[in-house]
């Protein structure tokens, strides 16, 4: 992608599963993002074409329409074009990749790529009602269960990250090391003021009145390897794989603009970083944390760059067991790897993910002077993504 470039990264602060944002509507949340998106930017929303929307699992009624609902909310015009995709835990970075196709095809001069997961808000489903029930009482089904389990073994994606840490040989007490990281480089992030460049602030519903929402919720203080190894493995008796070496179930939203250099500057838009190329690739679901390895090798094939040459790696935190395996199998030093904490620490809502990922990459390579990131993650059912991107700004 030659000629794609990444701008005015925004998202809201990421609420625990239940917290915060539980009683915001899904494309409220979206277009209050993707509105402040744009205002970032210092476009127009008319000038605007194309808006690319990320969502796993659509949750409130017209978030079934969320391309088309979130870009008529956040300004843009009737005759923009409006697409909704879903590639599992990549679905953010996707939103990316299919907006810059559109720039690269023609279709579109200046795109929105959002995303928005509100798993606090996720319905039950009763599916032997559509043609009559038999007598008897009728069984609720948790959606969330249909987006957490592997859809070949009926797994849950934590029980895919075992079978990792079973192939590979980890052991539990580095997992829980790495999650302790993960808190601590969040909560620095935090309080450094790094995060709060990203955030945009959401009035909350709280009583009879409202709060101001602008912290990511997730991220905790005091945590420690000891009390880590206290916790009982969360998938498998005897397993190593617990709440506090996983990533959290969040909410939020979040959104970038993709462009041509030449229509970002003619819009106002200052381009910050170039999306260089990305890779998608298929391992087996039952190593599902597998994939971020063989995604990054492809990418750094077909680029012709190697491990020292990237400046800087967010590798998403779905298991800790899947940082160190990126770190062993690919010789990625922990210095440059998921420096503000990730989904342990931060939480990990699918659609939102990959922008917030990249958002860090940009934000990073803007602050340090460095060229190179990457970004990558597995995604469920057995897929890795990885996406390079450069520093391009003044």
């Amino acid at each position: 992608m030659s000629g794609v470039y990444l701008s005015s990264g925004t998202r809201s602060a990421l609420g625990n599963f239940g917290g915060s944002l539980k009683d915001v509507e899904f494309t409220e949340l979206a277009s209050h993002v993707a509105r402040a998106c744009i205002e970032k930017s210092g476009a127009s929303p008319s000038a605007i074409d194309h808006i690319v929307f990320a969502t796993t699992c659509p949750t409130d009624k017209d978030s079934l329409f969320a391309a088309r609902v979130v870009g008529i909310k956040s300004g843009l015009p009737e005759e923009a074009a409006a697409l909704d995709v879903s590639r599992a835990c990549a679905s953010g970075l996707q939103a990316i990749i299919s907006a810059g196709q559109q720039i690269e095809t023609g279709q579109s001069q200046l795109a929105l790529a959002a995303g928005a997961e509100m798993f606090s808000r996720v319905p039950f489903a009763v599916t032997t009602s559509r043609w009559g029930n038999p007598r008897g009482n009728q069984q609720l089904e948790d959606v969330l269960e249909w987006c957490y389990r592997c859809p070949f073994s009926l797994e849950y994606m934590g029980d895919t990250a075992e079978n990792l840490t079973e192939k590979y040989q980890y052991e539990r007490a580095p997992m829980d090391d790495y999650a302790v990281s993960s808190q601590a480089r969040a909560l620095a992030a935090i309080k450094s003021g790094f995060l709060a460049k990203q955030i945009v602030a959401v009035d909350v519903p709280e009583g009879r009145s409202t709060r101001v929402f602008d912290t990511d919720e997730s991220p905790r203080e005091g945590i420690t390897t000891e009390r880590l190894a206290k916790l009982r493995p969360a998938f498998q008796e005897g397993g190593k794989v617990t709440a506090g070496n996983s990533s959290g179930v969040t909410d939020g939203a979040g959104a970038m603009l993709v462009g041509t250099r030449e229509s970002m500057l003619a819009n106002g838009v200052m381009p910050e970083a170039r999306v260089v190329d990305w890779t998608v690739v298929g391992v087996p679901p039952r190593l599902m944390g597998h994939g971020p390895v063989p995604a990054i090798e492809k990418l750094l094939a077909r680029t012709g760059l190697t491990i020292p040459e990237i400046d800087y790696f967010e590798v998403n935190e779905a298991f800790a067991v899947v940082n160190l395996h990126v770190e062993a199998q690919l010789g990625i030093p922990r210095n440059k790897h998921n420096l503000y904490g990730g989904g342990i620490s931060v939480g990990h809502p699918p659609g939102v993910t990959g922008l917030r990922m990249a958002m860090n990459g940009v934000q990073h390579l803007k602050e340090t002077g460095g060229r190179y990131a990457i970004l990558s993650m597995c995604l469920g059912a057995g897929q890795g993504l990885a996406m390079l991107i450069e520093n391009s700004s003044d």
